[in-house]
């Protein structure tokens, strides 16, 4: 006897009755709950739950479910296995006792280890559905493409390439899993290396505020991938960077740093460099501007507890008079009751060495009708400064230095010019173009490349 589109009925009602098992495991999960786009799992379970003579009225349920997968596989670059990339972003994504216990330190002991066994075997059932049983039930092939997706070539709007492939490469691994413990054990490995959730598969975020005006951390998605070696000479104040930050990073003391001098001398190139190189050992950076540092007790009390370590980076920093905001990060950096994180610093660039801007009058410390202790005043505007314990300086360079920076890049992106032009062309530049700085010496080498391309 057959049922519905072709299914023997024996068959299919051994089949629903598995799906009916699943959906109510599905709720007995313990940790792994409430889910960032849960609703395609409800609707999944929805189905697995349903009785055989329940399905047909359910197919656009179905076809609501295949079109969720496939907008998260736009929205993530996701290919394979639709289905198993679906849950594997439910399980790096969720934030619980277990998952952030096990980001960075690996394995840990307790009795959570049980609770998470619990739900790491509901997932590993997820895992075994065929999609393709939808297939039988509805005549499509639904089912088929969703298990051999092959995605278009705009890759990802959330997830960098890194990000995306790690995932899938994930979901490939649980679905071989032979067992529970070697399924739990895939995941804490997972945790381990590259941590979990937002905090834990991206690098950079920002500060924002959702539709309640609650302060929200939002990942950065698009990061330029500097290098500290792209940064041609300056190898001091680089030094002296790596220094602070491997210091950091490694647990020890460290300082909060401000990178200040001229302009377009590689300040938040280095910034981005350090973030590159140290973000496997646990570093992220949250950028935030000056506008936004009421947000800062906030931003600090989301990270405070969580196993990396956090640079809060404010680029081209810098108060006039009539700005009172530096108040604030004053008193987040030194100065208020609640002792700052060891997992936080603050990293600043900015074209001035103290932040405020100065008058001679403060210098010479002339008095003026409105200000009877000029004294106090210039302390007042160097305090901020003096929070920041490692101050690097990063000067423009001088005319060999300016030389040798051109010659360099012109190297690295294979520009082909006689040198002697090329020295002579990028003089020209620069006096027209900022002067000699690392940024002119880009900016001209980005010049040349285009002219190439154009002939």
């Amino acid at each position: 006897m057959t049922g519905y589109y072709g299914c023997r009925t024996s068959d299919f009602e051994t089949e629903t009755t598995e799906r009916r098992k699943i959906m109510a495991r599905i709720n007995e999960c313990i940790l792994y709950r409430d889910f960032l786009h849960g609703e395609i799992l409800e609707k999944m379970a929805e189905l697995m739950n349903a009785r055989p003579e329940e399905l047909p009225a359910k197919k656009t349920l179905y076809y609501e479910c295949v079109n969720g997968l496939v907008e998260l596989a736009g929205m993530y670059g996701f290919e394979g296995n639709l289905w198993h990339n679906y849950l594997t972003l439910l399980l790096v994504n969720h934030e619980n006792a277990f998952s952030t216990a096990s980001e960075i330190r690996g394995a840990i002991q307790g009795s959570i280890n049980e609770l998470a066994m619990n739900d790491f075997e509901i997932f590993k059932e997820l895992y075994e559905f065929d999609l393709k049983v939808f297939d039988q039930i509805y005549g499509s092939s639904c089912g088929e493409i969703l298990e051999n997706y092959k995605n278009t070539e705009s890759g990802s709007k959330m997830f960098n390439s890194r990000i995306r492939d790690r995932i899938c490469d994930m979901s490939r691994t649980l679905a071989q899993a032979g067992s529970t413990g070697e399924f739990m054990a895939d995941m804490v490995q997972f945790y381990k290396d590259f941590g979990v959730g937002k905090l834990g598969l991206h690098k950079a975020f920002r500060v924002e505020h959702d539709e309640n005006d609650q302060v929200v951390i939002a990942p950065i998605t698009r990061i330029a991938h500097v290098k500290l070696d792209d940064l041609v000479g300056y190898e001091i104040p680089k030094k002296q960077l790596i220094d602070n930050t491997e210091a950091f990073v490694k647990g020890r003391k460290a300082n909060n740093c401000l990178l200040f001098g001229d302009a377009g001398t590689g300040k938040s190139s280095s910034i981005k460099g350090i973030l590159n190189q140290y973000y496997d050992q646990g570093l992220r950076i949250i950028e935030i501007y000056k506008h936004q540092f009421k947000d800062l007790n906030d931003v600090i009390a989301q990270i405070k507890n969580r196993n990396y370590k956090f640079i809060i980076y404010m680029d081209d920093l810098s108060f006039e008079e009539f700005e009172i905001e530096y108040k604030y990060l004053k008193a987040v950096i030194e100065g208020g009751l609640e002792k700052k994180p060891d997992n936080i610093l603050i990293y600043a660039t900015s074209n001035r060495r103290h932040l405020v801007r100065e008058r001679s009058s403060d210098k010479l410390e002339i008095m003026d009708d409105d200000d009877l202790h000029s004294s106090d005043t210039v302390q007042e505007k160097l305090s901020l400064v003096y929070r920041f314990g490692v101050r690097i300086y990063f000067g423009k360079p001088g005319k060999k230095e300016f030389q040798n920076i051109v010659r360099e890049l012109a190297k690295r992106y294979g520009v082909n010019m006689p040198e002697e032009k090329l020295m002579l062309e990028a003089n020209k530049w620069e006096l027209s173009h900022g002067g000699m700085t690392g940024r002119t010496a880009q900016q001209f080498i980005d010049y040349l490349l285009g002219l190439e391309m154009n002939e």
